[in-house]
C-alpha cells in the first residue's frame, strides 16, 4: 500500500463515470465512449503515478448518502476525477462548485449572455459542434479547435477559424473562467459558429468525449493535461501532430 506524503493513508484516485460499475471496478453497462475516456485517464495517471490506487465509481452510487466510497475516502489521500457533471450537490470534493456550475448551463448562458453579449444555445437548438480546449495551471493554455465529424462520436482536430472569431472565443472562456473561480483542470467550451458569430452552448469541467481525438492529434493529449493540472503539473507545451480524424 502507497502511503501519502501525509501519512494519511494510501493514495488514490477515483474516476466517478456515469454507467454500471461491478465490484471489481469493471465497467458493466459503459458505452465505447465512455469505456475509452476512463482508458485515456487511467493511462494518463499511471504513466505519470505509478503507485496510486485508481478506483472507478459509478455516479448513481453517490446519490446514497450513506455511500461507503464518500464515508471511507475521507481518510485516504485522494483525488477525485468524475468524467460527468450529473453528480448530487451534496458531494464534496475540491472541485464541487465549478461541477455544480457547469451543470447548470442555463444560468452559464444567461451570464455569458448578459456580461458577454454573446448568442447562446437556446434549449437543444444551436448545440455546439465545435468545442475549445482550455488548459488551466497557474496560467490559461488554450488548445486547437476540435470539431464534430462526419459520423456520431466522430471528431476532428485541429479545426481552423478565423482570426476575429478566435479572439472573441478566447477572451469568452477566460472572462467564463473567472467569473467561476475555475480551478485547475482542462476544460473544453463548447460551441458553435452562426454566420460569422461565436454561440455559446456550454462549459465542461473535464475532457469530455471530443477530447479523445487528440490521444491522436497532441502531446501530451487532454487526458494528461487534465491529470497534470489536477496535480499541479506544468505543462511546459503542447505538440500538435497531423489532424486525423476519428
Amino acid at each position: 500500500m502507497a502511503k501519502s506524503h501525509n501519512g494519511r493513508g494510501m493514495e488514490k484516485v477515483v474516476i466517478i463515470i456515469n454507467a454500471e460499475v461491478g465490484d471489481q471496478g469493471q465497467l458493466v453497462s459503459a458505452s465505447p465512449v465512455t469505456q475509452k475516456m476512463v482508458e485515456a485517464l487511467q493511462q494518463s495517471i499511471f504513466q505519470s503515478s505509478p503507485s496510486r490506487v485508481v478506483e472507478i465509481v459509478s455516479a448513481a452510487t453517490l446519490w446514497s448518502k450513506n455511500s461507503k466510497t464518500i464515508k471511507k475516502d475521507r481518510i485516504t489521500d485522494t483525488i477525485y476525477c468524475p468524467l460527468t457533471i450529473q453528480l448530487p450537490d451534496y458531494f464534496d470534493f475540491p472541485q464541487r462548485k465549478i461541477y455544480a456550475a457547469c451543470k447548470d448551463i442555463n444560468a452559464r448562458r444567461r451570464w455569458v449572455e448578459k456580461n458577454l453579449d454573446c448568442k447562446t444555445s437556446v434549449g437543444d437548438s444551436w448545440l455546439g459542434h465545435l468545442w475549445l480546449p482550455i488548459i488551466l495551471t497557474d496560467k490559461l493554455v488554450f488548445g486547437e479547435v476540435i470539431g464534430e465529424g462526419p459520423m456520431p462520436n466522430s471528431y476532428e482536430h485541429p479545426v481552423a477559424i478565423p482570426k476575429r472569431q478566435q479572439q472573441s472565443l478566447h477572451n469568452l472562456a477566460e472572462q467564463l473562467l473567472d467569473s467561476l473561480a475555475a480551478t485547475p483542470a482542462a476544460y473544453l467550451l463548447q460551441f458553435s459558429l452562426y454566420n460569422g458569430e461565436i454561440v455559446f452552448d456550454r462549459l465542461w469541467p473535464f475532457p469530455a468525449a471530443p477530447a479523445l481525438i487528440t490521444l491522436k492529434t497532441q502531446q501530451p493529449d487532454l487526458f494528461t493535461c487534465h491529470w497534470n493540472c489536477l496535480t499541479e503539473k506544468a505543462i511546459a507545451k503542447i505538440n500538435i501532430t497531423d489532424a486525423m480524424p476519428i
